[in-house]
């Protein structure tokens, strides 16, 4: 299998286990806040899941990063020692995350009315053992990555999107409201944290080579590896989980309900760029560590070229869509998610190509710089977020998050450039085309949003936008449907 093959397969792998993910998240927004939870319930849900989410850092710190960058590192110099390196970080996260998920539990009462809001405390209760199954899966896709096996990372990705989608919804209907729906979420990380266990062993742990004894040295290089891999996972949940958790304290849960809208339709949005990235990744690293620097540095720049001719658009069409898509498809109560929404267009698109830069700094061995400036970026992010909360509610979390997101984004992609130089003045004329591309697209969408009445006429405003920009990417040259086509068949 050639190296654009292989990275085809990762892509398509991945791709089809995320639109799974995004299909089932999507169902899962629509029937939580159309149907069966008001927007104070759905606010309380995502401020519990982002508790435990921050916990959960607690649950594997960065020995799934290190264990990936050495199992992929040594399945090339030294596969007899690849058992070892699984072992000791299996034992690490399971005694970690156990720990973690036992104390959130037992300590949900008091964390809950330290956090101010006491009602939440039956849904931490049960929202401890999130922790154990999210580490399991943390560690589980990282090894699968390590191994250039995606496709297993795919079927984890789908198996548990699936099942949350239907426990939650069933204990949610059965009565058990909020405390219900977390419980959906547990039993889905755990089914498929144990499905992921069993493939790990079958597929891969067993048929690997056995020695006797451990390379000198190698279990404290794995545990030093994982300090700025731990530095860089606790700038992400700062980043990702704890301005959930400060909107739900400093303003309301309502506020909170906003805000997770606009981060899930955010995610939503990101599903082709995690493909990409989750597939590209490994293969940055194997070549950089051969010494194929130039074509590294190829793949690099024509992944990120990709990135920006689909979301420079797409951000320039959320902006235009969003009120219409709150109100036909949440529904009214929803709206005050809209300036959020439309705030996300820019952190979706550095976000996508953070997919695809930062965690080839891991592969490339520069944990220690990107988790710097994701240190840096998270306690610049907490800042902002404690002076715009209070005045600005939601929206004071979203800005916050633009502004230091893109910073960080920035230095990631300058210092992937120092260590695979890419053709920058290439992609900055590149981005120019796509940015026309995009205010031609969003102009012409604009005007026909007074006819859009109902989700029939928002899905047709959709529609032409996207005709719009096939036909001027493919007019201008950037987009090339032979090359797509043989890509993905």
């Amino acid at each position: 299998m050639t190296l654009r093959e292989r990275i085809a397969k990762g892509f398509k792998a991945t791709l089809l286990s995320r639109v799974v993910h995004a299909v089932a998240n999507g169902a899962l927004l629509l029937v939580f806040t159309r149907y069966l939870l008001d927007p104070e319930q759905y606010g309380l849900l995502y401020f519990a899941v982002s508790v435990v989410g921050v916990a959960e850092l607690f649950g594997t710190l960065g020995l799934t990063k290190a264990t990936a960058r050495y199992v992929n590192e040594y399945l090339e110099k030294d596969d007899t020692q690849v058992r070892h390196i699984m072992r000791w970080s299996f034992y690490g996260v399971l005694a970690m995350a156990f720990g973690v998920s036992a104390a959130i539990s037992l300590a949900s009462g008091p964390l809950a009315s330290l956090l101010g809001r006491p009602e939440v405390a039956p849904v931490l209760t049960v929202g401890g053992l999130y922790v154990a199954g999210r580490s399991f899966i943390s560690y589980e896709r990282s090894v699968f990555q390590a191994f250039n096996a995606v496709t297993y990372s795919a079927v984890l990705t789908a198996t548990n999107s699936v099942v949350r989608l239907c426990a939650a919804v069933a204990l949610v209907v059965l009565g058990y409201g909020v405390v219900g729906a977390m419980a959906g979420y547990v039993l889905g990380f755990g089914l498929t944290a144990a499905l992921g266990l069993v493939l790990l062993y079958v597929r891969f742990y067993r048929h690997l080579p056995r020695t006797g004894a451990a390379e000198t040295g190698l279990r404290r290089r794995l545990l030093r590896y994982s300090v700025p891999t731990a530095a860089t996972r606790a700038s992400v949940v700062l980043d990702s989980k704890i301005d959930t958790v400060l909107v739900g304290m400093l303003a309301t849960p309502v506020a909170v309900a906003f805000y997770t809208l606009a981060r899930q339709v955010a995610d939503l949005c990101i599903v082709p760029a995690q493909s990409l990235g989750y597939a590209v990744t490994p293969t940055l690293g194997e070549q950089s560590a051969a010494e194929n620097r130039d074509r590294a540095a190829n793949i690099y720049e024509q992944s990120l070229r990709n990135i920006l001719l689909l979301y420079v658009p797409g951000a320039a069409g959320l902006f235009v869509v969003a009120e219409p898509m709150v109100r036909f498809v949440v529904g009214p109560d929803y709206l005050g998610a809209v300036p959020l929404i439309q705030l996300y267009g820019v952190f979706v698109i550095m976000r996508a190509i953070e997919k695809i830069t930062a965690n080839t700094l891991d592969y490339l061995g520069l944990a220690r710089v990107r988790a710097v400036a994701r240190g840096t970026s998270a306690v610049g992010n907490v800042a902002l977020n404690l002076a715009l909360i209070p005045s600005l509610g939601a929206l004071g979390a979203g800005i916050a998050t633009v502004i230091t997101y893109s910073g960080y984004g920035m230095v990631n992609i300058y210092y992937l450039h120092q260590e695979l130089p890419f053709d920058a003045v290439a992609v900055v004329n590149h981005l120019a085309r796509v940015t026309a591309i995009a205010v031609v697209m969003g102009g012409v969408v604009y005007t026909v949003m007074p006819y859009v009445t109902g989700l029939f006429t928002l899905v047709g405003a959709i529609v032409l936008g996207g005709t719009i920009w096939t036909a001027l990417s493919v007019a201008s040259g950037l987009l090339e449907p032979r090359a797509v086509l043989s890509f993905m068949s």
